[in-house]
């Protein structure tokens, strides 16, 4: 059997970190969905997801212990690393920092940085790792993009750059405009669907004012 071994130039190790209950299981279910790497999107509260492994994850819905796993996209092998959310296993997530490139802040767009947020974010200065920060949620009823780009200004003392804006909110959620290459993403109705693909548009014309601001200041 041969076996192809991935240049190091294409290797990413890649952490989901965030406070409990932000909806990071649930995210990188997505991404191991999307990329190929499973054929079914699993639920937390279902207890089936890919990362949630261990008989108490399933029962309790929580990540407990940091879980790893691979998936394949453009030529890259991307190690992904599920981080827990709770306070409780805080070393767990110092653990995983360790080795990571970069990491993923998953914000929930309702609570902004919470407590949690903070404390791996401290121990992500530590180990000098880069971070993306994805605001969740945008859909659900109070959910603030700017709100929560403030909180990361406040709380985390960061300085985000936006490269998307939500178009809409709670139940006008339908996409994003992408900041970098000048469209929309937009998502059907049945945003559950994520088998569905989403479909590029230009920029809505009374979204326009809020991309030109947004590009200038990124």
């Amino acid at each position: 059997m041969t076996t192809v071994q991935t240049p190091a130039k294409n290797l990413r190790n890649i952490g989901f970190i965030a406070h409990i209950d932000a909806g990071k299981t649930t995210l990188t279910e997505r991404v191991l969905y999307l990329t190929g790497r499973i054929r079914k999107v699993g639920g937390v509260d279902q207890g089936t997801t890919a990362m949630d492994w261990m008989p108490q994850e399933k029962e309790r819905g929580i990540t407990i212990t940091a879980a790893a796993t691979t998936a394949y996209w453009r030529d890259h092998q991307v190690n992904i690393i599920d981080t827990p959310g709770h306070v409780d296993f805080t070393a767990e997530v110092e653990r995983s920092l360790r080795v990571l490139d970069g990491g993923i802040v998953v914000l929930d767009a309702v609570a902004g940085v919470q407590p949690q947020s903070e404390t791996v974010w401290r121990q992500a200065d530590t180990y000098n790792v880069p971070r993306i920060c994805f605001v969740n949620k945008m859909d659900r009823v109070g959910a603030s993009y700017e709100r929560t780009i403030e909180s990361v200004r406040r709380r985390l003392k960061g300085n985000p750059v936006a490269v998307q804006v939500p178009i809409g909110s709670e139940d006008t959620f339908r996409g994003v405009v992408d900041l970098i290459e000048g469209q929309a993403i937009m998502y059907s109705d049945g945003r559950d669907d994520i088998a569905e693909p989403p479909e590029i548009v230009p920029v809505p014309a009374e979204y326009e004012k809020s991309y030109q601001d947004y590009r200038q200041e990124m």
